[in-house]
């Protein structure tokens, strides 16, 4: 199956919002999927929704992916990707842990590129520093868990692309991005043409 759009993993401060942004400038169908948000704090990039409409999603069997984090609960609609799709968007979903991205990946873990941006903890410390976050301690926090996370539920090969976003710009990172996206697609579009329905 030719991919549904792309996974961008990595610690808080890794640059998830900056390379989506640069994807967008170089093609606008790659678009941010937006989440859920049941919580307080940061607006952009959310949908908030109270805790009811949470739970009638999850008891429609729409959510297909849940975190809780920063006193929050973030999910992903398993009707926005779609209708994303049906307009001809690409979904760049921003995903905070392994288990999330596997529930969202599912049965076809090759329907989504998946990228690691990576940064070390005291570039997280800086950028979050320097952008005014009031909870930088939290965010040094989720470092270790991501850290943690990658340790106990990946391998070598799970990435498709693992990017240090202190040594690329964004712009680039981004160009690398869509040359593993564009292959990724035209593997899948292969394998389809090799076994037909």
């Amino acid at each position: 199956m030719s991919p549904h759009g792309i996974v961008l993993y990595g610690p808080p401060a890794s640059g998830k919002d900056t390379v989506t942004a640069a994807l967008h400038r170089l093609d606008p169908r790659f678009v941010l999927l937006p989440k859920l948000k049941a919580g307080t704090g940061r607006a952009e990039g959310y949908e908030f929704v109270t805790a009811e409409r949470l739970e009638k999603l999850r008891g429609a069997g729409r959510l297909v992916a849940e975190t809780h984090r920063y006193g929050n609960v973030y999910a992903v609609d398993r009707q926005t990707i779609d209708d994303m799709e049906a307009v001809g968007n690409v979904p760049v979903a921003h995903m905070g842990n392994i288990g999330d991205l596997r529930r969202l990946v599912g049965r076809e873990p090759d329907s989504w590129l998946r990228v690691l941006l990576w940064i070390p903890r005291e570039i997280t410390e800086q950028r979050s520093t320097a952008r005014g976050d009031a909870d930088t301690g939290k965010r040094l926090t989720a470092w270790d868990e991501t850290l943690a996370d990658l340790k106990a539920n990946t391998d070598e090969g799970f990435f498709h692309l693992r990017i240090h976003t202190d040594r690329l710009s964004a712009d680039a990172a981004a160009e690398e991005i869509m040359t593993a996206y564009d292959r990724l697609r035209t593997a899948g579009r292969s394998r389809e043409e090799a076994c037909p329905p």
